[in-house]
């Protein structure tokens, strides 16, 4: 079920953190876990009119963000980091989030 929902966060970046922090555990689900997945499924479907929308604009402008927890992992106490990147204010381009290998203070040490 982790698989459809990674493949989904292509035009679904809203679900991307909560299927991320699903697949963490994929070796060794609990039924915790398969609720997590359940209720990504049930917010799917109650919001399936969302997605992304790129409309063709002459514009060309770039903002992006970045942000960092502290210790975010309850297993690991690792930090998570993530960023995002918009084209002429509204529109979504690219994504990322990645588990580090240290915990960070604060985004910028990240």
């Amino acid at each position: 079920m982790v698989e459809a929902l990674m493949y989904l966060t292509a035009s679904r970046p809203d679900i991307v953190h909560a299927t991320c922090y699903c697949a963490r555990y994929q070796a060794k689900p609990t039924e915790k876990h398969l609720t997590a997945v359940k209720r990504i499924f049930r917010y799917l479907k109650d919001t399936i009119h969302m997605g992304l929308w790129y409309p063709k604009d002459t514009d060309f402008e770039l903002t992006a963000f970045s942000d960092s927890d502290h210790a975010g992992c309850l297993d690991s106490r690792k930090s998570t980091f993530g960023g995002i990147q918009f084209l002429c204010g509204d529109k979504l381009v690219s994504w990322s989030s990645k588990k580090q290998d240290c915990t960070s203070m604060s985004s910028i040490e990240a």
